[in-house]
């Protein structure tokens, strides 16, 4: 998307006169297809007066605003966008990727395979690790990796099932068009891209259901291995927890974040990574900290192994448990005092927010806007070039930007 503003508003120069924010809409042919639809008028030419339609409170009665200008995410505010970062713009821990196997399916194996495969080599077992992806994560069911980062190639070799497993994994490489694949055939005992962290780390799934009021993250332990679709962050702080499963960051990941078909999809680069977080005082942050416990404390008793509930039960907005809805509103409320008293009554006003503490951040970094030509007049220099006479005593100018 920022490619296309930045065709959109610096090459072409178009401004957004008015917008439909995002709206259900459900065709009535056989088989229809449940969409979410935004309308966006743009033209050439700037106006004072511009008018975005709101859904959010009632789809049958929505809610129009005049406003001064329409930013690109249907908010009022500048012509600004997101754009990617390699680097987090406030001060909190970096975000890695999972691990990515690239290993044809030989690296991985579910509890059923892990049964057979030990029963034919025993002395695998000491290097299998329990194994997750985003689907795993949320919906439970964790599988199985061979994680071989510390085998000792003498061990290995005494290992005729894992041994055969490697020199699939070699061939498999080997055969690949893509040339960093080709060269991982040289280390076939490892996974493509290792991002493990050293400690217990908290994990992100980088798709969920649309449906959900917050992305169903969590802390896992170190043993875990994670794949490459999740984020994980190297890090145990309640606090950083507490702000990305808010109300406030579920609402920058909803506007900036992409799409998978209609299910949130989650982005290092563009919403970790651009996020503006708040700056809050030992107090307030003592209180995030509380109430992200509380929500901790509110799953504990529904997830494995207190209980038989999976992420994906306690986050649908049909199952979700009342104590678990309370836990999150506090939560809420106390992150959202981080970044002001008044609390805020939708997630467009959380954006609108966000979105001057983005431009306040990223000012110095933001490329200037595109300068519009005016007729200027002609230096001194240029009316001399031209023939008439230069008043004495005073020094030629240069004609502007020469």
């Amino acid at each position: 998307m920022p490619v296309l503003w930045s065709i959109l508003f610096q090459r072409f120069h178009l401004k957004i006169h008015f917008a439909h924010r995002p709206f259900a809409w459900a065709s009535e042919a056989r088989g229809k297809a449940h969409v979410h639809v935004v309308i966006i008028g743009l033209a050439a030419f700037d106006t004072t007066r511009k008018f975005i339609t709101d859904y959010d409170a009632d789809p049958d009665h929505p809610v129009v605003s005049e406003v001064s200008n329409i930013a690109p995410y249907l908010t009022p505010g500048s012509d600004r966008f997101v754009n990617k970062q390699c680097q987090p713009l406030c001060d909190v821990p970096e975000m890695r990727c999972g691990n990515k196997p690239t290993d044809d399916g030989n690296f991985i194996l579910t509890e059923a395979e892990r049964v057979e495969f030990l029963r034919e080599e025993p002395g695998a077992e000491c290097f299998l690790r329990r194994f997750t992806g985003s689907v795993e994560f949320i919906n439970g069911n964790m599988r199985w990796c061979l994680w071989l980062k510390d085998a000792s190639p003498a061990v290995l070799r005494r290992l005729p099932k894992v041994m055969e497993r490697i020199e699939r994994i070699r061939e498999f490489r080997a055969r690949s068009t893509a040339k960093p694949t080709r060269e991982a055939a040289a280390t076939p005992t490892r996974f493509f891209f290792e991002s493990q962290p050293e400690t217990d780390y908290l994990l992100i799934p980088e798709v969920s259901s649309e449906r959900r009021s917050y992305v169903p993250i969590g802390f896992m332990d170190k043993e875990v291995i994670s794949a490459n679709t999740n984020f994980l962050i190297p890090s145990c702080d309640v606090f950083l927890f507490g702000v990305l499963t808010s109300a406030m960051h579920m609402a920058w990941m909803r506007t900036v974040g992409g799409r998978l078909e209609s299910r949130y999809r989650y982005s290092g680069s563009m919403v970790y990574n651009t996020f503006p977080w708040p700056t809050p005082t030992p107090e307030q942050r003592e209180r995030v900290e509380e109430k992200a416990l509380a929500v901790l404390t509110a799953r504990a008793p529904h997830l494995p192994p207190r209980g038989m509930a999976t992420l994906a039960d306690l986050y649908d907005p049909n199952t979700m448990p009342l104590e678990l809805v309370c836990a999150h509103t506090e939560l809420d409320r106390a992150v959202e005092r981080c970044y002001r008293p008044e609390p805020f009554h939708s997630d467009r006003e959380r954006v609108e927010h966000l979105f001057r503490l983005y431009e306040q951040l990223t000012a110095p970094l933001l490329p200037a806007p595109p300068r519009r030509r005016t007729r200027q007049a002609p230096s001194t220099s240029a009316r001399t070039r031209s023939g008439r006479q230069r008043t004495p005593g005073l020094p030629s100018q240069s004609p502007i930007g020469g």
